[in-house]
């Protein structure tokens, strides 16, 4: 290793920038520093749940409930296309953060450098492939007739979007690995503000843009990513951020293979794991597709009800995993327990004052997504009461799986899911429906939900991820002199 890489956490940066250091994960309160730390997330998740409702709202009152069916098909495919990169991104995070929390901030330009390159081909590959199949995969999924030619126009400029997609969401992952939650924040914000904006510019063609109908709704994304993205992008190098690359060390660019097998390695189990959510989202739309438009409309709308529901594991769940990362590169396993602790505590509150919320406003708020005439909103409102109380242990799991995943252990994560959706959830809602009909699809979710918080709470309580490594040391790090800060053994780490 040569010598600046053993330079400390907080090491110059080059000459002209602005370093602003993000906060240290590993000491202070940790209530307070998970929740600092997560809100910015929570917002910018916020943000992407407020895009899309603002995006289905133009759509099904400007273009009509079998559009919205249409934008529901497409997204489904985008977000298991986004769930891949999601658990790629999240290996780099996590290699990221436990190499701030050991203090090397070489291996982050190594594992910044390897993960550019790796992922501008992936998402190369994935675009022009989507371009190509996208007819073929919603018919696949069965998409109402009514619905097939807008979803194929519709996706299809997805397709186009997503290398700028894949390398925003790769480039937030990164930053927030370093400790820094905000600045994702801001350009999430700015992503955000420019797609609503945009979206009824190219859907009307307003001014002097052209009238693109439903296609404009999925170019209004593919600009305002990239807008985003290049702007994160030269953010991050006037401020001297550790994660960008500057002339002397292209050379880092060239893959390192260590890096490289943890991003395969690692983040193949957790993409898999969102692969696996996403598929059967899929498989889901597909058995309520058999029910006609109306019940797709529905299921659609309480889709776009259930994204805010969600968004505050969703965030805690990433949050915990960075600041679990970051306290097992230090040593301090005592922290990663209390972090957990705290972490499941937070889900609970947060997702069940949404679901309150929601249920006390339920007609307010699906006639943001559905005419009220339509006669979709009470189903909606029967899937709902079947359904939305479910994501509560679905938050304490998440949790659950963001600690353990933290350090290295991402293998037991993705076979929860997988019988939860795969062995219980999908058989249920399939075999129960000439009994119960559709409310078997409903039923399902919190069944399935129960079933992924028993699983990864025992794993948890009684599995070997505090045994667990992510990769290697960092190249020519220091053998352990005892001086270190104690690790727990851990029987002793078992509540």
């Amino acid at each position: 290793m040569e010598a600046s890489e053993t330079a400390p956490r907080d090491a110059a940066p080059k000459p002209g920038a602005t370093p602003r250091r993000p906060p240290d994960l590993t000491t202070g309160p940790i209530p307070r520093g998970l929740l600092v730390f997560t809100l910015p997330m929570l917002g910018a998740n916020l943000l992407q749940s407020l895009n899309g409702t603002a995006n289905a709202a133009w759509v099904s009152h400007i273009l009509g409930p079998a559009a919205l069916t249409a934008t529901a098909n497409a997204n489904n495919i985008l977000f298991l296309l986004l769930g891949a990169v999601f658990g790629l991104a999240m290996a780099a995070n996590l290699l990221i953060a436990q190499a701030v929390g050991a203090g090397a901030p070489q291996e982050i330009k190594r594992v910044a450098g390897t993960s550019t390159l790796f992922f501008a081909l992936l998402s190369l590959v994935v675009g022009l492939a989507g371009l190509a199949l996208a007819p073929s995969i919603l018919a696949a999924m069965g998409t109402p007739p009514d619905a097939r030619a807008d979803a194929v126009i519709y996706l299809r400029v997805i397709f186009a979007a997503l290398p700028f997609m894949y390398f925003f969401s790769f480039v937030m992952m990164a930053m927030r690995g370093t400790g820094d939650s905000r600045t994702p924040f801001y350009f999430s914000l700015t992503a955000v503000a420019l797609d609503i904006i945009l979206n009824p510019v190219l859907i009307l063609g307003l001014g002097p843009a052209p009238t693109l109908g439903i296609a404009g709704s999925a170019a209004a994304t593919l600009l305002s990513q990239t807008i985003a993205l290049t702007g994160m992008i030269v953010f991050l190098y006037r401020t001297g951020s550790p994660l960008v690359l500057r002339q002397g060390e292209w050379g880092l660019l060239r893959p390192d293979p260590a890096i490289l097998k943890t991003l395969v390695f690692k983040g193949l189990p957790m993409a898999l794991h969102m692969l696996v959510v996403s598929g059967a989202a899929v498989v889901m739309l597909a058995f309520v597709n058999a029910y006609g438009s109306q019940t797709a409309a529905a299921y659609a709308a309480t889709m776009q009800v259930w994204t805010y529901v969600q968004m505050p594991a969703m965030a805690l769940g990433a949050a915990v995993s960075s600041m679990a990362a970051q306290n097992v590169g230090a040593g301090r396993m005592d922290r990663v327990e209390a972090v957990a602790r705290t972490g499941v505590l937070f889900a609970i509150v947060m997702t069940a004052l949404p679901i309150g919320l929601i249920y006390l406003a339920e007609p307010l708020i699906l006639r943001i997504f559905l005419p009220e005439d339509s006669g979709t909103i009470p189903i909606a409102r029967h899937i709902n009461a079947i359904a939305l109380w479910g994501f509560i242990p679905f938050g304490v799991a998440f949790i659950f799986a963001g600690v353990v995943r933290a350090t290295g252990a991402v293998i037991a994560p993705l076979l929860a899911m997988v019988i939860s959706l795969w062995v219980v959830r999908i058989p249920f809602a399939q075999l129960l429906t000439p009994a119960l009909g559709a409310d078997a699809i409903w039923w399902s979710f919190p069944l399935g939900s129960i079933t992924t918080v028993i699983l990864a709470g025992g794993y948890y309580v009684w599995g070997g991820w505090r045994k667990a490594t992510l990769a290697p040391p960092p190249r020519g790090a220091v053998a352990d002199t005892g001086q270190a800060t104690p690790v727990m053994a851990p029987a002793a780490q078992v509540d």
